[in-house]
Parts: C-alpha cells; sequence; structure tokens
C-alpha cells in the first residue's frame, strides 16, 4: 500500500533529475547532504522564534515557507529512499518494532528522556 504511493512519487522526482541529467550527481552523500541543508532551512524558520511553537502560531504565508521547506525534505528523503532502493513497509514496520521495544509506553510515558537513560 504505502509502497505504490511513494513508488509513484519516487518515479516523478527521478523523471524530473533525468530530464535535467542529474542524476550523475544524486549519489547517496550528495543527496543525504542536500538533505540535510533542507532540514537546516526548515529549522531556520523557527530559530529565535519561541512563541511560534505550534502550526496555528504561524502566518499563512510562514506556513506556506515551511510546507515549502518540507515538500523540499521529502523530495530528497524519496530519492535517497529509492537510489538505496528501500523497501518502506518492511523498514517501517522493523524500525516501529524497534523503537515500541526502546521506549515501552509503561516505562517513559510522560518523559522525554532518551531510551538508554531510564
Amino acid at each position: 500500500m504505502i509502497n505504490e504511493t511513494i513508488k509513484k512519487y519516487q518515479n516523478k522526482v527521478a523523471e524530473f533529475a533525468r530530464e535535467r541529467d542529474w542524476d550523475q550527481f544524486h549519489t547517496i552523500k550528495n543527496l543525504s547532504m542536500a538533505l540535510s541543508v533542507e532540514c537546516s532551512e526548515l529549522m531556520e524558520h523557527f530559530q529565535w522564534d519561541l512563541d511560534k511553537n505550534n502550526a496555528d502560531d504561524l502566518s499563512p504565508k510562514k506556513k506556506q515557507e515551511v510546507e515549502d521547506e518540507l515538500i523540499d525534505i521529502f523530495i530528497y528523503w524519496l530519492r535517497i529512499t529509492d537510489k538505496m532502493d528501500i523497501n518502506l513497509e518492511e523498514a517501517f514496520e522493523r524500525k516501529f518494532r524497534e523503537n515500541i521495544e526502546k521506549y515501552p509506553a509503561d516505562k517513559v510515558r510522560g518523559s522525554s528522556k532518551k531510551y538508554n537513560e531510564y
């Protein structure tokens, strides 16, 4: 289910890169660095804004800018997962099970501690 929808987007992004002859630049290293840059651009929208903690706190313009950064992040994420041929359903289920084991609800409820701190 998830793979069908994601595959559609992966193909769209791959075609976009092919049409521009950018595949040569889309190494995992370069894509991961670009992803990090986009994440930093997302964080920049909230830097020093102590009162901007919820979507309702953002102006329509700022909300659109944040949305654009999130989509840029998603595009690089799509490209990396495609290049690495990751089965997203399997990877998600495996990692989610690991998180359930790391963070049992009865031990971590209401706590922000990392799994190795409780």
